[in-house]
């Protein structure tokens, strides 16, 4: 194992740890010198008047979810982890106690099997559960009054530095209730939280993670999936993929994986990430009975539930909502059960013919959750995967179980977030936000996509992308990408990068839909960068730099193409915002104050030109 990390260690250093173009990873700092905020701050180059005067453009600073592998003065060393953000908060907090060892029995049997040494990550820490009679989740403090660190340190966050910005003009939006603040204040997370509409995943046994928020009435979050299977991939390149999602903006990441050594590849993914890892427990409880939904039991699951919570899982895909009234209602339907962990309970739930140990010990696991505060993440296990399912019987009827659930995890302070479809036509999208939001009580939605149509396979990143810009807008708080691999195969890192950067898209323009505060300054940035031809901050204003550069340089790729007036598609003669400032010149050398005038003037004048020119519409370059 340690030759194979070390190969990861001079991948991620090669691909994934270096600064975006002219950007640097900056830290604000709170009330206290151990909260340091990080963000990415994009430096522009200045303006340069027709006098020949500079007018200097501020840098923009923009939301940064890649942790400290961007950070060149950070020695990232991955047998190591990452550093330990929230370590003293936790330990002053002194509601926790460090136990002597793990306690679950799997945990137990895989730390000391002499055959995993070689995969073992080598730095093993003891793990922390609550004292007696405490609850440590961040939904409990804040129901106590208390301002966390990590709640300071989200509103830090969320803020970006941009209401200092003189970038500010956006359009007003329309947020469909959602009560969005100018400036995001700790005492307002605080407040989001206790509510229950947002939460904070941020398991005790976590401390490496950057603290984040999952709520409508802050930014648009993102999932990146990522997990070996059995038949592909390996702990190396698990990693390399947790640390390449964060780097092109994973919010959060989920640890699907269902093949070899689960236990060990989800320490080494946790012990090197600053982002929230969610997993779905049943995933790797059906492993341990060798795929048999059938043979699993409450007592099996539950010490997987331990296992996860004590390696520092802050979020759990539950799917309790799966009742056995339910199945028979999928019956009708074009696709059936398509979620994964809803087909293994509803095979448990037919073949024992009651409700799964899931809903029926549903409050003993709450009691496992505020022990190590994880989050519930309450699974759609019925959810449609064809548009033709979409808004069921069945579906509906899950989503209303979640609702009753929420209020009970609410009532032992656990934190709950509700997942969401799949497949639906646009026409039904919004009646899904308006029902979750009510059944619900306003607890944050997260969905998958979802897909507004059935037939782009190897495109699917860009048809769900577009139902995730609508939710998003409608309120959900978090998206779950689509690769172009969704129901292909197993996505690779290009495939990766494709659907993170569909859904910021998606998240970035249901934050403008919803007029959030400050959105609208990077999309101001850029459009005044591109308006006066600075084209590397065009580049490096964007969502994937790199790919921008790339495709300009295909057809004008010479150093002096990148202070032109033009681009490949119009050419240096007709591009129409070299046209603006064309007539803008004309109206003040000719001192014509009205702009209807200068348009004619300018406009005659380029008319002539054209002609000149032999009025062909293409030329050469």
């Amino acid at each position: 194992m340690s030759a194979s990390s070390q190969d990861v260690l001079t991948q991620l250093d090669a691909t994934s740890t270096q600064p975006f173009p002219n950007s640097k990873r900056v830290y604000i700092t709170g009330t206290r010198p151990d909260i340091r905020v990080p963000m990415r701050e994009i430096s522009l180059s200045d303006t340069v008047l027709e006098n020949g005067v500079h007018e200097i453009n501020p840098p923009v600073t923009v939301y940064d979810s890649s942790g400290p592998y961007t950070d060149p003065n950070v020695n990232i060393d991955i047998h190591q982890g990452v550093p330990e953000v929230r370590r003293g908060w936790i330990e002053e907090r002194d509601d926790t106690e460090i136990l002597s060892k793990v306690t679950s029995l799997y945990g137990q049997q895989r730390q000391t099997d002499p055959n995993l040494s070689a995969l073992r990550f080598s730095h093993l820490r003891p793990p922390r559960r609550a004292k007696a009679g405490r609850n440590v989740t961040q939904m409990h403090y804040a129901r106590q009054g208390i301002i966390t660190p990590e709640m300071e340190f989200i509103a830090i966050r969320e803020n970006q530095r941009l209401h200092d910005s003189d970038q500010l003009v956006q359009h007003p939006g329309e947020s469909f209730g959602a009560a969005l603040p100018k400036i995001i204040t700790p005492e307002f997370v605080r407040d989001e939280v206790a509510r229950g509409r947002a939460i904070i995943p941020a398991n005790i046994n976590h401390p490496e993670l950057e603290p984040m928020i999952i709520g409508r009435n802050f930014l648009v979050k993102i999932n990146a999936n990522i997990g070996n299977s059995a038949t592909t991939s390996s702990i190396e390149e698990e990693v390399e993929k947790m640390v390449w999602s964060i780097r092109w903006g994973g919010d959060t990441v989920m640890d699907l994986s269902t093949g070899k050594n689960i236990h060990e590849t989800r320490e080494w993914i946790l012990r090197n990430s600053p982002v929230p890892i969610g997993t779905v427990p049943i995933y790797q409880a059906l492993e341990k009975v060798d795929g048999k939904a059938e043979e699993l039991t409450w007592a099996l699951f539950r010490d997987t539930l331990i296992e996860q919570a004590e390696q520092g899982v802050d979020y759990f895909t539950i799917h309790a909502g799966v009742r056995l009234p339910y199945v028979p209602l999928t019956a009708k339907r074009l696709t059936g059960i398509v979620s994964r962990g809803g087909s293994i309970m509803a095979k448990w739930c037919l073949a024992h013919h009651q409700d799964s140990f899931l809903y029926t010990h549903f409050e003993e696991i709450c009691e496992i959750m505020k022990a190590y505060d994880v989050s519930f993440s309450l699974g759609d296990g019925l959810r449609p995967g064809s548009i033709a399912d979409a808004n069921d019987e069945a579906q509906f009827a899950e989503l209303e179980t979640l609702g009753e659930l929420t209020k009970i995890a609410w009532e032992h302070d656990v934190q709950t977030m509700i997942e969401g479809p799949g497949h639906v036509p646009m026409h039904l999208i919004r009646e899904n936000m308006d029902k979750q939001l009510k059944e619900c009580d306003e607890a944050p939605f997260y969905t998958l996509g979802p897909l507004i149509t059935d037939i782009s396979p190897g495109y699917d990143h860009i048809s769900s992308s577009i139902g995730a810009a609508m939710i998003g807008w409608y309120g959900c708080a978090m998206l779950c990408y689509v690769t172009p691999k969704e129901h292909l195969g197993l996505p690779n890192k290009h495939d990766v990068r494709e659907g993170i950067i569909a859904y910021k898209i998606a998240a970035h323009a249901a934050d403008l839909a919803k007029g959030h505060p400050n959105t609208q300054v990077r999309d101001n940035a850029i459009s005044k960068a591109r308006f006066e031809f600075r084209w590397a901050d065009q580049f490096n204003l964007g969502l994937d730099p790199l790919r921008a550069i790339e495709y300009h340089d295909e057809t004008l790729p010479k150093d002096s193409a990148k202070t032109a007036h033009f681009c490949s598609m119009c050419g240096p003669h007709f591009c129409a915002m070299k046209i603006t400032q064309d007539v803008r010149e004309y109206a003040e050398q000719k001192g014509i104050i009205d702009v209807k005038k200068a348009m004619e003037s300018g406009l005659k004048e380029k008319a002539k030109e054209f002609k000149k020119q032999g009025s062909e519409i293409y030329h050469k370059i």
